[in-house]
This record gives C-alpha cells, sequence and structure tokens, in this order.
C-alpha cells in the first residue's frame, strides 16, 4: 500500500478489501503505522498458497532498499495489466 505521506505499507491479510478498509477507516483494527499516513490505497496484492510462504516474501520485501522495492512494484504492476 501508499501512504499519504508517500511510504510504503507491507502486510499479510486473507481479506484485501477489508484490511483496507481498516486502514483507512478503523482505529482499532488498522495498523499503528497507517492510522497516522491515511489514506492508503493498494498499488498490488500477489496471492501465496500459505500464510507462512507469504509472510517470508513480505519480510523479503521489506528488506529491500526503498528504489528495489518501487522497482518492484511497477514490475508487478505492469505484469497484473498484461493479464
Amino acid at each position: 500500500m501508499r501512504c499519504a505521506d508517500g511510504t510504503l505499507y507491507t502486510g499479510v491479510t486473507t481479506d484485501v478489501k477489508r484490511r483496507l478498509y481498516e486502514h483507512n477507516h478503523l482505529d482499532k483494527k488498522g495498523a499503528k503505522y497507517t492510522k497516522t499516513r491515511r489514506p492508503v490505497s493498494l498499488l498490488v496484492k500477489q496471492s501465496y498458497l500459505s500464510r507462512s510462504e507469504a509472510q517470508s516474501a513480505e519480510y523479503k520485501f521489506k528488506k529491500l532498499p526503498r528504489a528495489k522495492k518501487l522497482k518492484r512494484i511497477e514490475e508487478w504492476i505492469s505484469l497484473q495489466d498484461m493479464k
């Protein structure tokens, strides 16, 4: 997700639509990080076979420098546009 201040937020969920709503509207359900950076918008979503696999991918993504994260996001968006 991209926050209003331009920062990026990554998370794992089973319901993307619900989680996006929580980040933008609910103080008790949304992350502390996004609470002060609203609104947030969904950039990319990825599907994984298990929560463990998703959390592993999230961890690897979070370790990347910002420039590489943005490049990866661009690649994922262009792949989604091709579908």
